[in-house]
């Protein structure tokens, strides 16, 4: 049967809701951002409920205080929110806290990206991959659909530290079926299709452009593999390194600045440690700060990030990288 799409910060919290049946232990606190299901956490375990308000520097401190008390947090928020306005707290409370003492705080931000199109770019969120990855001890981990988003409470109950899950504001299409199989959280990443010269690794609401892109180019008889990226930090590092070998290109696409230190960086570094022969193309937001209005897809596209500007990048990155393999084909033949 089909599942429905649904959002994210639903699938998630209503998980979180059943745990807190069962298990004492976790506390959810807010910083006057709602939902449905967070109305029936805050009834149903109001011992264990706390809105703090605007206030997300506060936010951060109340969490890590609960936790050093033996509590699992979930503070949730507007993802810039969350990760922009209270970043110092996030360093010190959390990231340098969590270096000396066990603490199990996980941030909830909710509007990654573009996803509150219509809110401009204080709103939106760019820089956070970028930011929250910055921080030694936290995992980022960054969900296409709310099969993903909802799979990350396991992670959260089960391993300490501090932790951003990065979620779409936006229900967006299931790519975790009963055919594709669930999400392994320990491996961090899911190979969604094989084949061809080149793989489009992408994380988030970029993993289903990344999927038309590869749809219209296996069309013209291109095929790519792809490759949804949901956890930024603790991924099976030999794993990816398996599933790239033979490769001869990656194209990185993230909702999120291209070369400001997101995910393109991550792939940057580990080619150039592994010093593996491949050519990549990072994909990316182009430019600074816009404040247009349109669709997601209308700004995705001004922005170099949208399906028609991609796949004529990847057509040209495709050319380029036979090119060079060619090159080096008469190289050794000679």
């Amino acid at each position: 049967m089909t599942q429905k799409p649904r959002a994210m910060r639903d699938a998630l919290l209503e998980r979180i809701w059943m745990a807190m049946a069962h298990d004492e232990r976790i506390f959810v606190v807010t910083a006057d951002f709602g939902s449905p299901v967070l109305d029936r956490i805050r009834a149903d375990f109001p011992e264990r409920f706390v809105n703090v308000g605007i206030a997300e520097q506060n936010l951060i401190n109340v969490s890590a205080g609960l936790s050093l008390e033996g509590y699992t947090v979930f503070a949730y928020a507007i993802a810039p929110f969350i990760t922009m306005r209270c970043f110092e707290q996030l360093r010190v409370s959390l990231g340098l806290l969590s270096t000396v003492r066990p603490l199990n705080v996980n941030l909830i931000g909710v509007g990654a990206g573009y996803s509150y199109v219509v809110s401009g770019p204080t709103h939106q969120c760019y820089e956070d991959i970028t930011l929250m990855r910055s921080l030694p001890n936290f995992q980022v981990l960054s969900s296409a659909d709310h099969v993903t988003a909802a799979a990350f409470l396991d992670r959260c109950l089960q391993e300490s530290g501090p932790k951003y899950l990065r979620l779409d504001a936006q229900p967006l299409p299931v790519v975790y079926t009963p055919e594709t199989g669930a999400p392994d959280l320990a491996r961090g990443f899911h190979v969604h299709r094989r084949g061809g010269p080149v793989a489009l690794v992408a994380t988030g609401y970029m993993l289903h452009s990344a999927l038309r892109v590869a749809d219209a180019l296996a069309r013209d008889g291109q095929p790519l593999g792809v490759i949804d990226m949901f956890d930024l930090c603790r991924f099976d590092r030999a794993a990816l390194l398996h599933e790239l070998s033979g490769l001869s290109g990656v194209v990185t696409m993230e909702e999120a600045f291209r070369s400001r230190g997101g995910m393109d960086a991550l792939f940057f570094d580990m080619i150039a440690r592994e010093d593996l022969p491949l050519k990549i193309l990072n994909v990316g937001v182009e430019g600074g700060y816009r404040f247009e209005l349109g669709s997601r897809e209308e700004l995705h596209e001004a922005v170099g990030i949208g399906v028609e500007g991609v796949t004529a990048s990847v057509q040209r990155f495709l050319a380029k990288v036979s090119g060079h393999n060619a090159a080096l084909a008469d190289g050794f033949a000679e």
